[in-house]
């Protein structure tokens, strides 16, 4: 079976979102590399070993066109409402919490930000299919 070990994500700043990734997700570097003409940064927390890799191309100065394609990350919480509150608290503007609701039962409570490269991330109130 196959095993889900990371996520890659091209960033024109690393410093800005190791930041934004520690103080959103509490996501710590785990290790780095530099390969020359890029940084690859592997962030993750003490909840799992899932990571985010942080692709740095070095001569890049512009920041990168996300396109249609990507859609978001998601990570699961205790508690959405404190979260969104600190995520307000801590400036990352969070967008408003939702709910999306299926045959007449509660199928999910969320909210998304961005980080500074504008990648998606959904944050999820930890429940049902959401663990």
């Amino acid at each position: 079976m196959a095993k889900a070990i990371h996520m890659m994500i091209r960033v024109l700043d690393a410093e800005r979102s190791i930041a934004f990734y520690n103080k959103a997700l509490g996501l710590d570097v785990a290790d780095a590399f530099d390969l020359g003409g890029a940084r690859l940064i592997y962030l993750r927390n003490a909840e799992n070993d899932f990571e985010i890799e942080l692709t740095v191309n070095k001569d890049r100065t512009e920041p990168y066109e996300l396109g249609e394609g990507y859609g978001h990350v998601a990570f699961a919480v205790d508690d959405l409402e404190a979260e969104h509150a600190r995520f307000r608290e801590l400036g990352l503007a969070p967008q408003d919490i939702k709910e999306i609701h299926q045959e007449g039962r509660l199928l999910a409570r969320f909210f998304f930000v961005q980080d500074p490269d504008g990648y998606k991330i959904e944050i999820l109130q930890r429940q049902g299919r959401y663990q």
